[in-house]
């Protein structure tokens, strides 16, 4: 695995040093950590590589021996707190000889990140737990941006909205045990991946919801039909409507609006009506975006979601299109965002597959003041690797099983969204009504462009690269030619898309606006060559 470092700060002394920049410790020389600590652990961080093969040629490693204390580690602080947010991934190289350990707890490894000010650091720690094999080098990647982690305090937010990190603390083999590890461990990485996920820039289905009145047809189904036995799931009370009292497009929006109002249909009376919308669009991969406004009160139950095409559920438009071959949950459930009105500002994403459902363990969300006040972009970015969750770009939630197979990864199959807002028995006996506004719904995935090898490209020269105010592109055969340029994020969300005419083969490109962080430039001329460069923003 390749990385980007995108500041490698050369000097002796540690304090001048870890501020949160990229680093990374190959024992070799000059050391760059200086401050570690073995807890019921020898280490050594200067031994003379004893296992000199495979992906580990190195002349020196760092030995880690747990003499079978029950909480042994080797650990090391930062002078300033990592900011995850600007660099979530930490890498290592591992070797644990056979000949090596005793006992039969589980084969793996853990980093952990704490507050090393707190007179117990660990109360608040997180951690990510990668498995190993024995008698050989891997290299083990530990990203708090995208792995699953664990919170020792459950209350604890997501690991990249923290700043408090100072420690890193490695365990190897598990804890709560008196079991023996010898190990040597090198290459101790902080920054950024380089990144080989897809870039999703292109917009396959949308509405904008611009008009007024009826919903459009063409893009949506009201899913009315009752489930056998004439109730809603979960308990729900409410009859769904085509009517547009319940939906319907206005000042650019759409309004999902939840009625208490006494409503026959199907030969059952309720006292609460509502909508249910289908997308008549399916697709695998991608990246959805939505804008939303969310209701109010108690009861409420408000939802952005996504089912598999395939699921046997009557009533739903898929089903009726004849592609229902697969019971719920094993044709996946992707939960991008719900609120429960008794839990005003809470939103919450979750996964539902036949490993956990219902009350899936698979879920993270965040508070947002304002979820019903103003509106906020809800997104999901779904690889063939994982899931992403986010609110206005801050992410709550990844999905990512080590293991993925029916149980657990139902999501290499199409899954088509769905919009709408349940009502719960403990609904507010003064409820009257409340609506979900959605400004737009987007789905953007790979460009064909971007796969495909026999595309001419540009001859161009970028740099500096890392780049702090101004990027310089040299473009070589332009003849003054008009380029067409897009920045696009990590997780390939667009920043900015502009045309400009070259001049003498040169472009400057302003990013003084950008974050801190990794970025992709995208070229196109106005003969539709195309090519896409990596840059680092400082």
């Amino acid at each position: 695995m390749r990385y980007l470092i995108a500041l490698l700060l050369l000097v002796t002394s540690w304090p001048q040093f870890m501020l949160a920049q990229s680093f990374e410790e190959n024992f070799e020389g000059t050391p760059v950590i200086s401050t570690w600590y073995g807890d019921n652990c020898a280490i050594n961080a200067s031994l003379s590589n004893p296992e000199q093969n495979g992906i580990n040629l190195s002349n020196t490693v760092m030995s880690y021996h747990d003499t079978g204390g029950q909480y042994a580690n080797a650990r090391f602080d930062v002078t300033s707190n990592f900011d995850l947010m600007q660099y979530s991934a930490f890498s290592l190289k591992v070797f644990v000889p056979s000949s090596g350990i005793t006992g039969s707890s589980p084969n793996q490894i853990s980093l952990k990140l704490q507050d090393g000010n707190l007179a117990e650091p660990w109360i608040t720690q997180s951690e990510i737990i990668k498995p190993i094999t024995l008698d050989s080098w891997q290299e083990v990647t530990f990203d708090f941006a995208t792995d699953s982690y664990i919170n020792l305090d459950g209350g604890s937010p997501a690991p990249v909205q923290r700043t408090d990190f100072n420690r890193v603390v490695i365990q190897l083999n598990g804890e709560n045990n008196n079991d023996h590890v010898f190990a040597y461990l090198d290459d101790i990485f902080y920054g950024e991946l380089e990144s080989n996920e897809p870039v999703f820039d292109n917009l396959v289905w949308s509405d904008e919801f611009d008009g007024s009145g009826a919903i459009n047809t063409s893009k949506w189904f009201h899913q009315t039909q009752l489930p056998n036995g004439g109730s809603w799931y979960n308990g729900e009370i409410q009859h769904y409507t085509n009517r547009v009292d319940n939906s319907f497009l206005s000042n650019g929006n759409l309004s999902i609006l939840a009625k208490k109002e006494t409503f026959s249909d199907q030969g059952y009376s309720k006292d609460y009506t509502s909508a249910r919308l289908n997308s008549k669009f399916a697709f695998t991969y991608g990246r959805i975006e939505i804008k939303a406004k969310l209701p109010t009160g108690v009861g409420t139950w408000p939802a952005i979601w996504m089912l598999g095409k395939n699921i046997t559920e009557p009533g739903a438009y898929w089903y009726n299109e004849g592609y229902g071959t697969t019971g719920w949950p094993a044709c996946g459930e992707i939960d991008i965002m719900e609120h429960w009105g008794n839990n005003q500002n809470y939103v919450q994403s979750a996964m539902h597959t036949p490993s956990s459902f219902g009350g899936t363990e698979n879920k993270g969300g965040q508070v947002i003041p304002t979820a019903s006040t103003e509106f906020h972009i809800y997104e999901l970015i779904w690889t063939s690797e994982k899931m992403t969750f986010s609110v206005d770009g801050t992410v709550h939630y990844t999905y990512n099983p080590e293991v993925k197979d029916a149980n657990t990864w139902p999501f290499d199959a199409e899954q088509y969204l769905l919009l709408n807002i349940a009502i719960e028995p403990t609904i507010d006996p003064g409820f009257t009504q409340s609506a979900m506004e959605i400004d737009y719904v987007r789905v953007y995935q790979e460009s064909v462009l971007s796969n495909n090898s026999e595309i001419a490209q540009l001859e161009d020269k970028l740099y500096p690269n890392p780049v702090r105010d101004s990027l310089q592109l040299k473009v070589f055969n332009s003849d003054n030619r008009v380029v067409h340029y897009k920045i696009l994020d990590i997780n390939g969300r667009l920043i900015s898309n502009k045309h400009q005419r070259l001049n003498d083969q040169q472009l400057t490109i302003n990013v003084d606006f950008l974050k801190q962080g990794v970025y992709f430039l995208k070229l196109e001329n106005d003969e539709d060559q195309i090519s896409t460069h990596k840059f680092i923003k400082r």
